[in-house]
């Protein structure tokens, strides 16, 4: 239809950015449910690979699918029930300790060199204005800031059991879901378009098991050395358990999510355990990300697509601005399925004209 008068040409400009912005607010709105969706597809497609195993092995399919979904629940279950109630109970007393560390060897030996080496600082000052800022501190204010953690847990809690069903129908569906999504192509490119989201399904899968054994890996580990070997050497270290739960979830995320991690754990053990047990942990975190990334993890992730170290950091960064931590860990497998996808298209595509 060819449009001949300014006026209506404008209504209809109009009309397209309101149902662009109308569009935008509704996927802005559904980000957290497109989220859940997001993971427990990635899920679903990293059982996959071990279902297509069992279905090698003579199990029929359904029997492979039960088998696999028990396992992974089961798996899920254990680490919830081994490893919350020793973390919470150790957050606990992390919270407890903090505020004797105002009182601590440790802090006075801190604030006695920062005074020596930056008397600009005037550490002393510092430390008596937060004194006033937590005496001052508005009570009502953490109330509602506890509520809202409360309300954030239990939201996690839901959102965890929505992931959790969603991941049970897109594991059980996955071949009638690709079928589905298969004969909406045109005949013509059928062929090409199944090999190709094969190929992504079948890399990303990989990609996702493998980042999650990773993740398992450096949790134990963590849990071993600082909870086992390190106060057989006279290095005890407290919270060995929060900071193996924080390890394993930030191994996660590739590249950034390791390295932060044993930043973090390093730093609350040189607060809580003194400088000898955190030079350790920093060594032994040295020592595991240069085996994790040179020996381990090719051997785990030579199946899957590689993703560059700079798209890793920002597929993470923008994944967990947009969606938070899930939203880092969804962004990462996508990035995977991008890069496939450009190098069996875009890359053929433009060295063939």
């Amino acid at each position: 239809m060819r449009i001949l008068n300014p006026f209506r040409a404008g209504l209809f400009a109009g009309l397209g950015v309101l149902i662009a912005i109308a569009i935008g607010a509704a996927v802005t709105s559904l980000s957290q449910v497109l989220t859940y969706v997001g993971a427990a597809l990635f899920i679903a497609l990293g059982l996959d690979p071990v279902i297509t195993w069992l279905e090698r092995r003579k199990f029929p399919r359904w029997a492979s699918i039960i088998i696999v979904l028990v396992a992974f629940m089961g798996l899920i279950t254990g680490l919830v029930f081994a490893l919350i109630p020793v973390v919470a109970e150790q957050v606990n007393k992390a919270a407890g300790a903090i505020p004797r560390l105002f009182d601590s060897e440790f802090l006075t030996a801190v604030t006695d060199w920062l005074s020596a080496n930056f008397a600009w600082l005037n550490i002393n000052e510092v430390i008596g204005q937060l004194e006033k800022w937590l005496i001052e501190l508005d009570y009502g204010q953490i109330a509602g800031g506890v509520l809202n953690i409360g309300i954030g847990i239990v939201t996690g809690i839901t959102g965890t059991l929505i992931i959790f069903i969603l991941t049970i129908y897109f594991t059980a569906s996955t071949r009638s879901l690709k079928q589905a999504l298969y004969r909406m192509v045109p005949a013509s490119k059928r062929a090409v378009f199944i090999e190709l989201a094969e190929e992504i399904s079948t890399s990303v899968g990989r990609f996702v098991i493998g980042q999650g054994t990773l993740g398992l890996l450096n949790g134990v580990l963590t849990g071993l050395f600082l909870g086992l070997l390190f106060p057989l050497f006279g290095l005890p270290v407290d919270y060995w358990a929060l900071l193996a739960f924080l390890a394993l979830i930030g191994s996660l995320i590739p590249l950034v999510g390791t390295l932060t991690a044993g930043i973090l754990n390093t730093l609350l053990v040189l607060l809580f355990n003194g400088p000898a047990s955190a030079i350790a942990v920093g060594i032994y975190y040295l020592i595991y990300m240069q085996v994790e990334a040179y020996v381990v993890s090719p051997r785990i992730m030579s199946s899957a697509v590689k993703v560059p170290g700079a798209v890793v950091v920002i597929a993470a960064l923008a994944g967990g601005t947009l969606l938070g931590l899930l939203g880092a860990l969804v962004a990462i497998p996508v990035a995977a399925a991008i890069i496939l996808i450009i190098n069996k298209v875009v890359v053929p595509k433009q060295q063939a004209s």
